[in-house]
């Protein structure tokens, strides 16, 4: 069955697409400030640079946001090299971090820094241009993409780092389906003024049980 609008403010997720700037935690504050709820969480923390799905709980549902956090996670980005290497060579290396990695967490991390297990799904390189390596990844939750492109630039022998970044799904959650904080202000609004449920019942989603 249809849940009304109230309901869902109690017990459904917003897939934002993030905005390159704001800290996860400030996207999440804003999003309970624009539907006045007092509950809300997201699933899965960005860096502020990064955008991308960021799946936002409401209410009674961010019980459910465990199983988020853990969900594999895919993103695109741009790996910079600091001196040229040869295509071949890039895939090469590229490819020999697909399986099991391990990884330190870098200094700015919230977590004990210790070597830990991570698994990479796959790495696909879309193009590489210069010393830019435009490439998509999936990758185990926790996987720090930053410190990647660090371990790939050390085995290639030039160093690396990471200049771009943008998550494109969190599970099943596509940012083919994101919405951005103006959608679901403006949906709201709409709302709240006009009392029509249109936009703000194609804005909010239920969590399934």
């Amino acid at each position: 069955d249809e849940m009304s609008v109230k309901e869902l403010l109690n017990n459904g997720f917003i897939n934002l697409d993030k905005p390159s700037g704001p800290t996860s935690h400030q996207v999440d504050s804003w999003v309970k400030e624009i539907l006045e709820i007092d509950k809300g969480g997201h699933g899965g923390t960005l860096d502020p640079r990064v955008t991308g799905v960021l799946p936002i709980a409401l209410g009674d549902a961010t019980r459910a946001l465990q199983v988020l956090l853990l969900a594999g996670k895919e993103y695109v980005g741009i790996m910079k090299l600091h001196k040229g290497v040869e295509k071949n060579k890039i895939t090469s290396v590229c490819d020999s971090f697909v399986g099991e990695i391990y990884q330190t967490p870098p200094l700015r991390s919230a977590v004990k820094r210790v070597r830990r297990k991570r698994q990479i799904y796959y790495f696909e390189i879309i193009q590489i241009k210069a010393n830019d390596v435009f490439f998509r990844v999936g990758c185990e939750a926790g996987t720090y993409i930053r410190t990647l492109c660090v371990d790939i630039g050390k085995k290639l022998g030039c160093r690396a780092h990471l200049a771009q970044l943008r998550r494109t799904r969190v599970g099943n959650i596509t940012e083919e389906d994101s919405v951005t904080l103006q959608d679901v202000n403006d949906a709201y609004i709409f709302w709240k003024e006009e009392k029509d449920e249109t936009e703000i019942l194609s804005k909010i989603l239920p969590m399934k049980k």
